[in-house]
């Protein structure tokens, strides 16, 4: 079905989330075609490339507390998904990446402007699917692209002198990562004509989830011994990209953590100084603190899900906080 850890799933519900994700990927495919064949080529780029389809996957979770075969819950899965593709060619161009998903990724494969065109048309055909959706399926997506927009200026611009780091981070991850998330979980739930407490839970659910999913990355980063979605550990490290086990290393006050400090105020591109940041980082009390802000995240999500009624969706969605706590181990 999909690489994310649902648990002992109901065999049931299984075989519907095959046969939506099937849908799914069938109408996300069929949207990118155009008429020009380089349009398809370069925005069928990303979706050829792979990728976990979480967003679309939480949509049809959501679904499972009212009708899930319901007209508009497919296609409010691909909206997300096109949205979440859309910004990851954006995020591309920003960042300078090289890769994507272990394939280069499309402004180095072609250049930032096909790159940026080929987001923007991705944005279009979401659009497209949503004005069938109605006019509240606009409206909650346009809150989403501010939240998106706003999350992406916030991470430009840093935080302010006064204020908190961290809690700058963590505002900028719920709005860059949870936004979406919250919306495929919100959407999901509505378009399966769910009550509106279902709605409101799935929501929030998704918010502490997709922040959650993005610290875990964030840990992973630093922890892990092999590659992650073809990244390379310390990737963000060496790029100079301050992830919460970074700021908290950056605001401690032990005189132990120095040596780390300072390596992590310098240029990081020389393998020597960066493997001895790594080193520090992955012994320092930082690392604690991440996996610490991580679980409170994840037991958010579960502890909002106690309202909906017990069953194979909620049992599922539980599995999903378990299994964002051991992707770190």
């Amino acid at each position: 079905m999909n690489e994310l850890d649902l648990g002992q799933i109901d065999a049931g519900l299984a075989a519907s989330l095959n046969d939506g994700l099937e849908q799914v990927e069938k109408l996300l495919r069929g949207s990118l075609d155009s008429e020009y064949p380089f349009v398809t080529e370069a925005s069928r780029h990303l979706v050829d490339a792979g990728g976990k389809r979480f967003r679309p996957l939480l949509v049809l979770l959501a679904s499972h507390f009212g009708d899930p075969l319901a007209d508009g819950v497919v296609p409010a899965a691909v909206v997300v998904e096109l949205t979440h593709l859309a910004t990851l060619y954006h995020d591309d161009v920003m960042d300078e990446a090289e890769l994507r998903r272990g394939a280069p990724s499309a402004n180095a494969r072609w250049d930032n402007t096909v790159a940026i065109l080929t987001g923007d048309f991705l944005f279009s055909r979401a659009s497209e699917l949503l004005a069938d959706l109605g006019p509240e399926a606009v409206r909650i997506q346009a809150q989403t692209f501010g939240r998106l927009v706003v999350g992406q200026i916030k991470e430009t611009l840093g935080p302010s002198d006064n204020a908190d780091p961290v809690e700058h981070y963590l505002a900028v991850v719920a709005d860059k990562t949870g936004s979406l998330i919250a919306t495929s979980g919100r959407f999901g739930a509505l378009m399966s004509g769910a009550s509106s407490e279902v709605v409101d839970v799935m929501t929030t659910y998704g918010e502490q989830i997709g922040v959650a999913f993005q610290l875990a990355d964030d840990v992973l980063d630093v922890s892990s011994e092999s590659r992650e979605s073809g990244k390379t550990p310390g990737t963000d490290l060496r790029e100079g990209v301050r992830t919460l086990p970074v700021l908290h290393a950056l605001r401690s006050t032990d005189p132990a953590d120095a040596e780390l400090q300072d390596l992590l105020r310098g240029d990081l591109a020389d393998d020597v100084r960066h493997a001895r940041a790594l080193e520090l980082l992955r012994a320092s009390d930082a690392m604690r603190r991440s996996r610490a802000d991580l679980q409170r995240h994840a037991d958010a999500a579960r502890e909002v899900l106690l309202p909906l009624p017990v069953g194979a969706a909620r049992s599922s969605l539980e599995s999903l906080c378990d299994a964002v706590i051991s992707r770190v181990g």
